[in-house]
């Protein structure tokens, strides 16, 4: 049976967790106001100029990036319990 103990993560793994957070919900705010945005009757020559460019790239640098966040995130913590399992068990 597994012990119930809660563990704590570590401050790189809560970085990293805050930092997907932040980086998702950021693509998908600027995703939603493209699509008001085209709603609204902007066209490719209105998403051109001002702000625009930055808010069109930003879901197509932070999704990707946000998976490698995510991919980090999951290997870190895999290898944080491994690690705790090892000490748990007294024949290792």
């Amino acid at each position: 049976m597994t012990d119930p103990s809660t563990h704590n993560a570590s401050r790189f793994e809560r970085i990293l967790a805050f930092m997907l957070l932040a980086l998702v919900l950021l693509s998908v705010g600027t995703f939603v106001a493209i699509m008001v945005g085209t709603g609204q009757g902007m066209g490719s020559e209105d998403f051109a100029t001002g702000i625009w460019p930055v808010v069109v790239m930003v879901p197509y640098i932070g999704l990707p990036l946000a998976i490698v966040l995510l991919i980090t995130l999951m290997i870190s913590s895999a290898v944080r319990r491994a690690r705790e399992s090892g000490r748990e068990q007294p024949g290792r």
